[in-house]
């Protein structure tokens, strides 16, 4: 159900959190006047509607805080299915129908208003809406996007390094000369979060206050700008590719879907000349099913595994797809992560999955895996395969195995790699999540001899075996 703010009880917000992408959408609006807005809306946007209908509210703005690098606004969409005004910052630059805000506007919601308040920082053109009982009064909530999260705040980083300081300098400012002079009980509710690479947040809720950020956001603390901006670059991870990708596609208006895509049925035929011609084929079935067979030269992502994340770390950004999964839910569910982070041209999916590919005769690729007390007894000595570890930085630096070689997995469609193509190589992560993906990556590189090590590091650990500390640098 959704929330009633304390103070005001026509007052609705009603979030939608996407746990894969760590980020939350809000409705908001007021219950007597049937009049809401959307804040940040992901491109999926029935969701939304269905709620809004459940509601009897009438969308009359669709809003973003920035120019998102993470995902495609679904602001667009929602205005061709509903009427509403997208709304977006005049600093953002789109180059289609919208009304540009700036600092100090305010956007009627019945007897509710929302305001614009400039928050640059994480984005040079983001913005924050605060909801209140009428233009000027104090907010009930900020909608803070990236500006204020819970434990911190979204990195600045994401625009390349030579802005990563100056935005930084901004968000000093946006949060300790603006945000900062609100009530401590002014609700703040963000859109990254738990989950996000735009920000690594410190505590899993979703939702804050002013006065408890103040308490134990560490960029909240009193300091200086210069502290503020050391402590807000610091240990930033990477992220994803396709983030340096985005920005243009919402600045220009992504295409308007009016709904899911549904991908039409294929023959194994049809998806074999689509193979054969360098087409990209994306398996959705579960490691160990792909790791058995799969069509060659396929990317396994597992699609319960942070699908949206990987497939824009790992594809060709926005290249035509096929699609094979064992059930409709699982092909559809892909399809509602693909959209939101720009892949919509779904040429197909494979009819009857890898069994009808198999009836057909075609010939299938698979990967072998090894234990760790296998790998251990392989690697005796200092002989044996080449182990790659593709798990993250942070990871890494925890400890790893003995003699592991190490390349996020993230990087592996994308850097000069200077691996063997003559000497068996075992790829692991943590567990075997991300690790089949990366070794269809690396088959599609060359690289043949490839074996996974079963459970991962974690497998590793649990055995006892030899760990070392990984290099920070």
């Amino acid at each position: 159900m959704p929330a009633e703010t304390r103070r005001t009880p026509p007052v609705f917000v009603q979030p939608f959190v996407e746990e894969g992408l760590g980020n939350t959408a809000y409705l908001v609006g007021a219950r007597d006047s049937k009049v809401a807005a959307l804040i940040d809306p992901l491109r999926d946007v029935d969701r939304y509607l269905e709620a809004a209908d459940g509601l009897g509210v009438k969308v009359a703005f669709a809003l973003d805080t920035h120019l998102h690098n993470d995902f495609v606004s679904g602001s667009r969409e929602i205005a061709a299915r509903t009427g509403a005004i997208v709304g977006a910052s005049a600093e953002a630059g789109l180059t289609f129908d919208h009304r540009p805000l700036k600092d100090g506007d305010t956007l009627p919601l019945g007897s509710l208003s929302l305001g614009v308040l400039a928050t640059p920082g994480h984005t040079p053109e983001h913005i924050a809406y605060a909801i209140g009982d009428a233009p000027g009064s104090p907010p009930l909530a900020v909608f803070t996007g990236g500006a204020l999260i819970v434990g911190g705040a979204a990195r600045t980083d994401l625009l390349g390094q030579e802005t990563a300081v100056p935005l930084a300098r901004n968000l000093y400012h946006t949060i300790h000369d603006r945000l900062l002079k609100l009530a401590d009980g002014t609700a703040i509710l963000p859109t990254h979060g738990a989950g996000s690479f735009c920000a690594a947040p410190a505590y899993p809720e979703r939702t804050t206050t002013i006065g408890r950020e103040r308490v134990r956001n560490p960029l909240c603390k009193p300091q200086s700008e210069e502290e503020f901006v050391r402590r807000a670059l610091q240990g930033l991870g990477s992220y994803p590719a396709y983030f340096g990708k985005l920005r243009p596609v919402n600045q220009e208006g992504p295409a308007v879907l009016g709904g899911l895509p549904e991908p039409s049925p294929l023959s194994a035929a049809d998806v074999n000349a689509w193979a054969q011609g360098g087409g990209v084929v994306l398996d959705l079935r579960s490691p160990p099913e792909f790791l058995q067979s799969h069509v060659p030269g396929a990317y396994g992502l597992w699609g319960e595994y942070h699908l949206a994340t990987w497939a824009g770390w790992l594809l060709p950004f926005r290249a035509p797809l096929v699609l094979v999964a064992d059930a409709a839910e699982d092909r559809q569910e892909a399809v509602r992560e693909l959209i939101q982070i720009g892949f919509d041209d779904f040429r197909g999916y494979l009819e009857g999955g890898i069994g009808a590919w198999k009836a057909a005769g075609l010939p299938v690729e698979s990967f072998p895996s090894i234990s760790a007390s296998e790998l251990r007894e392989r690697t005796r000595g200092g002989a044996g395969p080449l182990v790659l570890d593709v798990r993250q930085d942070d990871e890494w630096v925890d400890g790893h195995i003995p003699g592991a070689v190490h390349i996020e997995n993230g990087r592996l469609p994308w850097d000069d790699l200077d691996l063997p193509k003559d000497r068996p190589i075992v790829v692991h992560c943590g567990s075997q999540n991300r690790s089949p993906a990366g070794m269809s990556v690396l088959a599609r590189r060359g690289f043949r001899n490839l074996t996974l090590l079963r459970g991962g590091f974690s497998g590793w650990a649990r055995s006892g075996f030899e760990i070392e500390p990984g290099d920070p640098s």
